[in-house]
């Protein structure tokens, strides 16, 4: 969806965290700056972006100091894309200046850095939006409507697969990439927390599973075949209160990339959604199959109408309290099982060498189908030890 020019004064926003993941924020404002919505008024970062990486602003403000910076500026608007064990502490900051947020996924991390985030931000009395773009997009609700008509039945389950490729240069981009924690502070980076954590986020909406209080247990099972802390193949299951179970399967050491997809299985039927192209295929019994492409809202584009108009807001806090019980359970498992030597294999391509699981796309794939573990699909690489279970 796109907001048509708006004759209000623009809303002030701050950018922490410019370079990497934050240059596609930095385009967005660029966007929103040419519709009327916003204006960027500054950027927080280590080192001051140069006039190239800031073509097609005026000047904004740059600082280090992201309190300093919020008091000079007087932004309305925070965007914070930092490290994941920063989120708190800075959106607590926004928020003491009055700035309302759009705070980069995942919001914390643990449970309870999140829930002092959540209650931090209500009591400033600020909007916080959440950056799950898969929430953001109008095939969410299409496919909730689907669900509750009875499209394809009962609901049985949701499965989620990402099967991605990284490579070792991607666990080198930052000192935290890759770390459980840094420092004595938790980082809880790893494929089901952050690069396919819209995979577990989307699974658990779909499923009417968003808020913590959804959630009955989870299981996990984290591996890693790369020479890092955290997992970069795991899947988790988790059972919500209703009943309903929602298995995930992610890897970033796949044999060739894929689109990450989230599936809802009925009883008469199946709906597959490619949650990052906003596609959406309906299978059901009786009919052909039905494939329709969805819009998609902009979430910072949505927490400006919502802060100037009273729009409802898509990722509040209470709406990814279901997947900060997985980022918990993640944190509190056991440490990841290293894979056998011989269950990965490294190939060099034009960029950094890589790490690849043979079998590990058919695998997630599987684990998305069957709602089951990869100790219980017979990987290769098996036994695990006792799966992690939080309850």
């Amino acid at each position: 969806m796109t907001a048509k020019p708006s004759a209000r004064v623009p809303l002030p926003v701050v950018l922490a965290g410019a370079r990497g993941h934050g240059r596609s924020h930095l385009v967005n404002i660029r966007r929103l700056e040419r519709l009327g919505l916003v204006r960027l008024a500054g950027l927080c970062e280590l080192r001051p972006l140069d006039a190239e990486e800031l073509a097609g602003f005026a000047t904004p403000e740059q600082s280090d100091d992201l309190d300093a910076l919020l008091a000079s500026t007087g932004a309305g608007i925070a965007v914070v894309c930092t490290p994941i064990q920063t989120h708190t502490d800075l959106a607590l900051t926004a928020a003491h200046h009055g700035a309302h947020l759009l705070l980069e996924k995942p919001p914390a991390p643990s449970y309870a850095e999140f829930r002092r985030m959540a209650d931090g931000v209500a009591a400033a009395g600020v909007a916080c939006q959440i950056g799950f773009q898969s929430l953001g997009s109008h095939a969410v609700p299409a496919i909730r409507r689907l669900i509750r008509e009875g499209a394809i039945g009962e609901l049985l389950g949701v499965g989620g697969a990402g099967a991605w490729v990284r490579d070792e240069a991607y666990f080198r981009r930052a000192p935290w990439a890759g770390r459980r924690r840094l420092d004595g502070v938790d980082v809880v980076d790893g494929a089901l927390t952050n690069p396919l954590a819209h995979a577990v986020a989307t699974a658990l909406a779909l499923a009417g599973a968003a808020g913590a209080e959804d959630v009955e247990s989870i299981e996990t099972e984290l591996l890693r075949a790369y020479a890092i802390e955290s997992d970069d193949t795991s899947c988790v299951r988790i059972l919500t209160t209703r009943g309903t179970r929602v298995g995930v399967a992610a890897t970033l050491c796949a044999e060739t990339a894929s689109e990450p997809y989230v599936v809802v299985h009925g009883s008469r039927g199946r709906i597959t959604f490619w949650y990052k192209q906003d596609r959406v295929l309906l299978q059901r019994a009786g009919h052909g199959p039905e494939e329709t492409v969805y819009g998609r809202t902009d979430l910072l584009e949505n927490l400006v109408a919502h802060v100037g108009g009273g729009a409802e807001l898509l990722v509040p806090p209470g709406a990814t309290g279901a997947f900060m019980r997985v980022v918990e359970a993640v944190r509190l498992a056991p440490d990841p099982l290293e894979l056998p030597a011989d269950a990965w294999r490294s190939e060099t391509g034009a960029g950094a060498p890589r790490r690849v699981v043979p079998g590990i796309d058919g695998l997630v794939a599987a684990c998305a189908d069957t709602l089951g573990l990869y100790s219980e699909l017979g990987a290769p690489w098996a036994p695990l030890p006792p799966k992690a279970v939080c309850r």
